[in-house]
C-alpha cells in the first residue's frame, strides 16, 4: 500500500500541452478517481503514474521515492486497461499467472496467489478456459484479477469498464468498490462518466484541458461545485443554467432570467448581496425542479410557466424538456405528472438549491457556506 503524490506535474506532446500544473496527493488506501471529458488529460496522467510516460516536469511520488526514472516494472503498481488485452492461446490460468511466472516466483505461490484472486472475483470455474469462451464481464474480471496476484502498492485503472453494457458496467462497479474495501489499497481510477466517479470514488478530481478544476468527496463536488464547468459536468441530469441579473425590491434580492423573476432565499442573500445589479448565471439541477401539483410543501411558491417539448419516461421519474421564454431545461418530475408534448405546465423551483456563478470565466460560483 503506498500514498501517491503528483507535484507540478507537466506534459507536453511537442508544444501541444496535456497536463498542466498537476498537483494531487492521493491517500494510502484512497480511491481516487479521474473523470473529465475526452482530451482533458486523465489518462495521460495516469500513464505518468504508471511509467508509461514520461513527464516534461514535477515529480511523481510512490511511496517515500521519486518514481521518475524508474520503469513501469519497477514501480509497484498494477495496471488495468480499457482493452483487456488477454493472452488468447492462454487459459484464464495461465494469463493470470504469466506476470508472477516472468517474475520467477515459485510454482506454490503462483498457484496460491491466482487461486485466491480468482476466489475474490468469483472466477474459480473459469480458469481453464480460454479468453474467446469468454463474455466481456468474465475478460475485465480476468483483468482484474491478473493484477491482483501482483499485490501492488497501487492498482491503475483506465477506463475499464467502457467496453461493457450499460447493465454491466453498473454490475461492475459495485464489484471494483467491495474489491477495494476487500483489499485495501490506492486505486487511481480515469473515467469519463461521472455516474461512476460519483458511485465508485472516496475522492473525485475534476479535470478539463490539462487543468485540476476540482478535487473533493462526490458529494462536496456535487453540493458545492467551484464552477460552471464542474456543476454542469457531474450530476445527471445536467444542470440548467440561465444568464440572469440580481435585482433588489423593497429590501429583497430577486433573479431576473427575462422569462422569470423569482426571490431569493433569505438565507443566501447575504451571500448574493453584493452581486445586485449586475449579470450572473443561474444554476438549478434538474431534481430541484417540480410540477407544482406535486411539489414538497418547502418548495412551493416559486413557479415558472414552461412549454413541454420532449417527455422522458423513466419508470421511477419523468425527465421533462421544457421551454421558459428563450430558455431550454430539464426537470426531472414525479410519475403522477401528467402532461402532453407542447403542453403548458407550471414548475417549482427550490431555490434553497440554487448556485449562481459569475458571468465571466472561469464563471467561479458564488459561496454561500462558510
Amino acid at each position: 500500500m503506498a500514498k501517491v503524490v503528483l507535484e507540478n506535474i507537466s506534459k507536453h506532446f511537442g508544444t501541444v500541452p496535456a497536463v498542466r500544473d498537476f498537483n494531487l496527493s492521493i491517500e494510502d488506501k484512497e480511491f481516487a478517481i479521474l473523470v473529465g471529458p475526452s482530451g482533458c488529460g486523465k489518462s495521460t496522467a495516469l500513464r505518468m503514474v504508471a511509467g508509461l510516460e514520461e513527464p516534461s516536469g514535477g515529480n511523481i511520488y510512490i511511496g517515500n521515492r521519486i518514481v521518475n526514472d524508474l520503469p513501469p516494472k519497477d514501480r509497484d503498481i498494477a495496471m488495468v486497461f480499457q482493452e483487456y488485452a488477454l493472452y488468447p492461446h492462454m487459459s484464464v490460468y495461465k494469463n493470470m499467472a504469466f506476470g508472477l511466472k516472468l517474475r520467477k516466483f515459485p510454482k506454490s505461490e503462483i498457484d496460491q496467489r491466482v487461486r485466491d484472486a480468482s476466489e475474490i472475483l468469483g472466477i474459480q470455474e473459469l480458469l481453464s478456459r480460454k479468453p474467446k469462451q469468454l463474455s466481456g464481464g468474465q475478460r475485465q474480471r480476468v483483468a482484474v484479477g491478473r493484477a491482483i496476484v501482483r499485490k501492488p502498492a497501487v492498482f491503475l485503472f483506465d477506463e475499464p469498464l467502457s467496453n461493457l453494457d450499460a447493465k454491466l458496467r453498473v454490475q461492475m462497479r459495485a464489484e471494483l468498490s467491495k474489491l477495494h474495501d476487500r483489499l485495501q489499497t490506492t486505486i487511481i481510477y480515469v473515467t469519463h462518466d461521472q455516474v461512476e466517479a460519483m458511485t465508485m470514488g472516496s475522492k473525485i478530481v475534476v479535470m478539463k484541458d490539462g487543468w485540476i478544476h476540482q478535487v473533493g468527496a462526490p458529494l462536496e463536488v456535487y453540493n458545492f461545485p467551484i464552477n460552471q464547468f464542474v456543476a454542469g459536468f457531474i450530476g445527471s441530469p445536467v444542470m440548467n443554467f440561465f444568464p440572469c441579473r440580481v435585482l433588489q425590491k423593497d429590501s429583497r434580492l430577486f433573479i431576473d432570467a427575462e422569462a422569470f423573476q423569482l426571490p431569493i432565499p433569505e438565507k443566501k442573500s447575504p451571500y448574493y448581496q453584493s452581486l445586485t445589479g449586475s449579470e450572473a448565471i443561474f444554476g438549478i439541477r434538474p431534481n430541484d425542479i417540480y410540477d407544482r401539483l406535486h411539489a414538497p410543501e418547502h418548495a412551493k411558491g416559486n413557479t415558472i410557466r414552461a412549454v413541454v417539448d420532449v417527455i422522458e419516461p423513466l419508470g421511477s421519474e419523468i425527465h421533462l424538456n421544457v421551454t421558459a421564454g428563450k430558455h431550454n431545461l430539464i426537470a426531472r418530475v414525479d410519475v403522477q405528472t401528467s402532461v402532453q408534448v407542447h403542453q403548458e405546465i407550471e414548475l417549482v423551483m427550490d431555490l434553497n438549491k440554487m448556485h449562481l456563478f459569475e458571468k465571466d470565466p472561469p464563471n467561479l460560483r458564488v459561496k454561500t457556506e462558510a
